[in-house]
């Protein structure tokens, strides 16, 4: 299927690995022009050659001083136009009742602010042209929240709600907003936290993974480009009439009917 979107301009943050990597790749293969976001310089270029073609390079941390207004300049003077967003962020700390102030505040710019900035920053351009995606890249714990991720869980149900608001008021101009949720994908992220769990077990970080695997209805853990893929469509033009939407990707995880 053409997607449509052949020529469009992305912003993609947190794309030097994982499910934000696959995303790139994934609107590259479109003929999407693009802008990456990431902490380091090296895994981005490595990201522009394992693509094969030209992108806008941001090297940038989300919890610095006008992150958000760094990269949006930056964007636009790469790319001349943003049509497509992509909000994906790392997940924040576990959690503990009595988390202080300072680990809260990270996880609502990680998973909150930042996210709510980028839209602001660029949603008008967007709706000037009638045209626009913004995707928010959230986790399977908004739909079933995990007690050991609870600054996630407040974080990302807070990006939800506001999420839920706006895109009602954009979408008769042609800009939709949704969220995708990710379940367990095999990224760097779920292998550190198996090796975490290994080391507390007495067992091998392989064995973790692939009893994570036997636990998922679908038998396996995600390949992170089929998050990828998923993500395209969300962004293409067949997508103009899904808005205000939380799209879980979970392999049957998730047990409930809604």
């Amino acid at each position: 299927m053409d997607l449509g979107i052949s020529g469009k301009a992305a912003l993609v943050t947190g794309a030097s690995a994982g499910i934000g990597r696959a995303i790139a790749r994934a609107l590259a293969a479109e003929g999407v022009k693009l802008a990456v976001v990431a902490r380091r310089r090296d895994l981005l270029e490595s990201l522009e050659r394992d693509i094969g073609a030209k992108l806008v390079i941001i090297e940038q941390d989300f919890m610095a001083e006008d992150a958000a207004g760094r990269i949006a300049r930056a964007a636009l003077a790469g790319l001349g136009a943003v049509d497509i967003l992509v909000n994906n962020a790392g997940g924040s700390r576990r959690f503990q009742l009595h988390t202080d102030e300072a680990q809260w505040h990270e996880a609502l710019t990680l998973n909150f602010t930042r996210q709510r900035q980028l839209a602001d920053l660029l949603v008008d351009q967007m709706i000037a042209r009638k045209w626009g995606r913004i995707v928010n890249i959230t986790s399977a714990a908004v739909r079933s929240p995990i007690d050991i991720l609870g600054l996630s869980n407040g974080a990302r149900a807070g990006l939800t709600g506001f999420v839920a608001g706006l895109s009602r008021k954009t979408i008769a101009n042609g800009v939709t907003i949704n969220n995708l949720l990710p379940g367990p994908f095999l990224t760097d992220r779920i292998r550190s936290t198996a090796q975490a769990e290994a080391k507390a077990k007495n067992i091998s970080a392989d064995d973790v993974v692939a009893h994570r695997a036997k636990e998922n209805p679908a038998g396996r853990i995600g390949d992170p480009a089929e998050f990828g893929a998923a993500c395209a469509f969300l962004c293409s033009a067949h997508a103009g009439f899904m808005t205000g939407q939380n799209i879980l990707l979970d392999g049957g995880a998730f047990r409930g009917t809604m």
